[in-house]
C-alpha cells in the first residue's frame, strides 16, 4: 500500500525542512511526499530542493490559496492512501504511518484518524491543546464532532468519488470536506487512540478576530450545507475544544 503525504506550503523556510524530516523519518517505507509550493521566495523552494532530490515530486507556481494548493496536490499523487502534512506540522512519532497502513489492512476501512496536539510555536515541546479524537459515528457529527483534518488519511478513491476541498470556503474547506466524506452511507472509519501530529498553534483561521468570525461563518455554512445540524452543532462544535486545554494542562506536567 503506497500512502501519499501532501504538504501545501507557501514561504515557511523556518518550518518546512521538519516537516519534510517527519515524513522522512517514517518507519513505514512505501510513501510518496508530494509537495505543492505556492512560488515561496523566502528561501523556502531551496530548503525542499535540498531534502527531496526527485524533482517530480515537487511543483511550485501561484495558485488559488491554501485549499486549491492542497486539490493540486492530491490530484498529482499516485497512492491508495492520502494524508495531509501542512508545512508547520510535523509527525509524533516515526510509526504513525505504520499505524495508519495496519489500520488499512481492513478492506472496508475508508479512513484512518488518530488525536492531535497543539504546540506552541515558541516551543513544541510544550501542549497547548490536546485534541483526543474519540470513536466516529454520523450522530456525533450533528453534536459539532470531527476528527483532526491533519490527522486524517482516507482512501484516494474517497477524494474521486466526492470531491476535493471546495475552494469558495476561504477557511473551513477542510470541515466542509469531512463532513462531506462522512455523511456518505456505508462510510467506515478506524479510529488509532494516538497522538498522530503535531501542530503549531497559529494557524490561518485564528490569527485575528476577524477570522474567527469568518470561520464561524464558514463552519455554519457547512454544517447547513451537509445537512448536519445548525446554530446548535457549531455551538457544540467551539464548546468542545474548552475541554481540550484543560487536558493539555495534564499533558504537559
Amino acid at each position: 500500500m503506497k500512502i501519499s503525504v501532501v504538504t501545501a506550503v507557501y514561504n515557511r523556510v523556518d518550518t518546512i525542512a521538519q516537516a519534510i524530516q517527519s515524513v522522512q523519518s517514517q518507519t513505514y517505507s512505501d510513501i510518496e511526499h508530494i509537495i505543492q509550493d505556492g512560488g515561496s521566495n523566502d528561501g523556502t523552494l531551496e530548503v525542499v530542493e535540498r531534502l527531496i532530490p526527485d524533482r517530480d515530486l515537487i511543483q511550485t507556481g501561484r495558485d488559488g490559496g491554501i485549499y486549491d494548493a492542497i486539490n493540486r496536490g492530491i490530484q498529482r499523487t499516485t497512492g491508495d492512501v492520502v494524508g495531509l502534512m501542512h508545512s508547520d506540522d510535523f509527525f509524533a512519532s516515526h510509526a504513525i504511518l505504520e499505524r495508519v497502513a495496519t489500520a488499512f489492512a481492513n478492506p472496508l476501512v475508508q479512513g484512518v484518524y488518530g488525536d492531535l496536539d497543539y504546540v506552541s510555536a515558541a516551543d513544541p515541546n510544550r501542549i497547548v491543546r490536546h485534541w483526543q479524537s474519540g470513536d466516529y459515528s454520523q450522530k456525533r457529527l450533528r453534536r459539532g464532532w470531527m476528527p483532526p483534518h491533519p490527522a486524517l488519511y482516507l482512501r484516494a478513491d474517497v477524494y474521486r468519488r466526492w470531491g476535493l476541498y471546495d475552494t469558495a470556503f476561504k477557511i473551513s474547506a477542510d470541515y466542509d470536506a469531512v463532513l462531506r466524506y462522512l455523511t456518505k452511507d456505508g462510510m467506515r472509519l478506524a479510529y488509532v487512540p494516538e497522538v498522530f501530529v503535531k501542530m503549531r498553534v497559529g494557524g490561518e483561521s485564528n490569527r485575528s478576530l476577524e477570522r474567527i468570525m469568518l470561520k464561524s461563518r464558514e463552519d455554519l455554512r457547512a454544517i447547513r450545507k451537509n445537512r448536519v445540524g445548525g446554530v446548535g452543532t457549531l455551538a457544540m462544535k467551539n464548546l468542545s475544544k474548552i475541554p481540550q486545554f484543560v487536558t493539555a494542562g495534564f499533558r504537559s506536567v
